[in-house]
């Protein structure tokens, strides 16, 4: 989100700023030479190499952003969605289309070479791009040539040439026949646009005629201008008519449409994302779990009204299917998820379930860095699917230092200090199931959870010698403060855990902040993480 900043000065209140500066700060001028000049940083050689490489693949909307790419993480990022959105088969650490590409541009620029890149050439970039034709006719050395009679016929002498042949290219044709041609000996073929361009005789007179010039029926200048005797285009097979060939072009020169089985899916049925998406919300909370290690729940949760509830022996039942991948910058994969969930509601139940929300929780144990969370959820009913694909960083939490979790604005905070803990949402001896998108019914109590870490002890008392306020605000004023008493809390030491629960009842709709403020009364330390939450009628 974007925040734009406007500043007005009235013309009376510029007046009083220029006459109370001094009135030789006003007759300085600055030197042009010491004005700092705004130097647009050069993008490294590597990003230069890639993009260059790779935008024979790249849709124009790729391209597009690539040049509004401000830092060199934001191109990494990059880098790894457009290797990732075309990977066939997520679930295995290779990506066999980047493994693909790279053999296709090292052979483009073994074999097409040409005092360029042969990546770059008109051979290299249709092999890259389309792959091994299924045949080849090469003529390297040009020569005599008899034409066949789809050519006119007769004797000539071409320069190097090569015809290729694709039986099919997925979005453009079947039967797909080109044709390089390398007028200048220099070993650089470019893609000709009629069968002629080869003919190195074309413009010598009397020499190479096709048969309907030996007969007098056509000129060398109908020949070149591709008109007959008659006043008619000169071609014989349909694909050669120069509106097939630049639909042809026009068809090869298309972006490649990124076609593949999302996240290797092994849902049934193919998702129909646009025209019937799922709408869901995401969020990743953090909580350390020893030293180096962090604990990071993703929390899933979408509308009820958005399912489609369908009846099994009396019951109404929704169903989604839940597939994800976590992976790092390196695009290896360091968690995978695939669940089936489950709504249920009596028919008396229906409508007030509709108006309800679906959770799904997953915890993964990662090392502090960048990570990439890609997610697809998908109604077993409708089809309705629904992907989201996000970054999110994973902190480092200090070892001797004051520190917390992230808070959890939760619509559920439930104690199981009494029974068995384990499964989704349990966090310790707490189950606590988020509400994603922080609105709050009134009258529906706003739960929070939070971690303390590395908070110092009061020895006599053997209580945490932290001081803890909730402050809830609105409009940046401070409503209300509650302290934390510590006497209720049996965990002290190198993790605490705050749990407090927000009554909405005297609340008027509108958005609210909730700070908890820690001061460590040992050490001095002080922190105070914070989140903001929408209560509604």
């Amino acid at each position: 989100m974007s925040i734009s900043i406007v500043r007005r000065f009235t013309a009376a209140a510029l007046l009083t700023l220029v006459s109370i500066l001094p009135i030789q700060a006003q007759q300085v001028k600055q030197n042009p030479d010491e004005k700092p000049r705004k130097v647009k940083q050069e993008l490294k050689t590597a990003y230069k190499n890639w993009i260059q490489d790779v935008d024979v693949i790249l849709t124009q909307s790729e391209r597009d952003s690539w040049t509004k790419l401000a830092t060199d993480d934001e191109r990494e990022q990059f880098i790894k969605f457009v290797w990732d959105s075309r990977d066939p088969d997520p679930d295995t650490e290779e990506n066999e289309f980047k493994d693909q590409f790279y053999e296709r541009v090292t052979y483009a620029n073994e074999h097409f070479s040409s005092g360029k890149p042969g990546r770059t050439t008109d051979r290299g970039r249709i092999y890259i791009k389309f792959g091994k034709p299924d045949d080849i006719e090469s003529h390297p050395a040009g020569g005599n040539y008899e034409r066949p009679s789809y050519e006119g016929g007769g004797s000539t002498s071409t320069y190097p040439f090569e015809k290729w042949f694709y039986r099919y290219i997925p979005n453009v044709a079947s039967g797909v026949e080109l044709e390089f041609v390398d007028p200048t000996g220099s070993g650089e073929y470019r893609l000709a646009r009629n069968p002629y361009e080869k003919d190195a005789l074309a413009l010598v007179p009397g020499a190479g005629n096709t048969l309907a010039e030996d007969l007098g029926l056509q000129t060398r200048a109908d020949r070149i201008t591709g008109m007959n005797g008659f006043g008619q285009q000169n071609y014989m097979r349909a694909q050669d008519s120069p509106f097939e060939v630049m639909n042809l072009r026009a068809g090869m020169e298309r972006d490649l449409t990124v076609d593949r089985n999302f996240l290797g899916g092994t849902l049934t049925g193919t998702p129909n994302i646009d025209d019937n998406p799922l709408n869901f919300s995401a969020q990743v909370h953090y909580f350390r779990q020893s030293d180096n290690r962090v604990l990071a729940a993703i929390t899933l949760q979408m509308d009820n009204s958005e399912l489609q509830f369908t009846d099994s022996g009396g019951l109404q039942i929704a169903q989604v299917n839940i597939i994800g991948n976590v992976t790092t910058i390196a695009q290896k994969r360091v968690g995978k998820f695939e669940d089936s969930v489950t709504t249920t509601a009596t028919s008396e139940e229906l409508a007030n379930a509709r108006e309800r929300k679906s959770a799904y929780a997953k915890a993964v144990v990662l090392d502090p860095g960048h990570y990439r969370l890609d997610v697809m959820v998908r109604d077993a009913h409708s089809g309705a699917t629904g992907i989201q694909h996000i970054g999110f960083e994973v902190p480092k939490f200090p070892l001797d230092k004051l520190a917390t979790s992230s808070i959890v604005l939760a619509a559920r905070l439930e104690d199981l200090s009494d029974r068995p803990g384990g499964g989704q949402f349990t966090i310790g001896t707490k189950k606590v199931i988020p509400n994603v998108s922080g609105v709050f019914h009134k009258n529906q109590p706003v739960g929070l959870y939070l971690q303390v870490y590395n908070a110092a002890i009061d020895q006599t008392l053997l209580r945490p010698a932290v001081d803890v306020e909730y402050v809830l605000i609105k409009d940046g004023k401070e409503l209300s403060k509650q302290a934390e008493d510590w006497r209720e809390v049996n965990d002290a030491g190198q993790r605490l855990t705050l749990t407090r629960l927000i009554d909405t009842r005297a609340l008027q709709p509108g958005e609210y902040k909730i700070e908890i403020r820690l001061n460590d009364r040992v050490n001095g330390q002080r922190l105070t993480p914070s989140a903001t939450f929408t209560v509604v009628p």
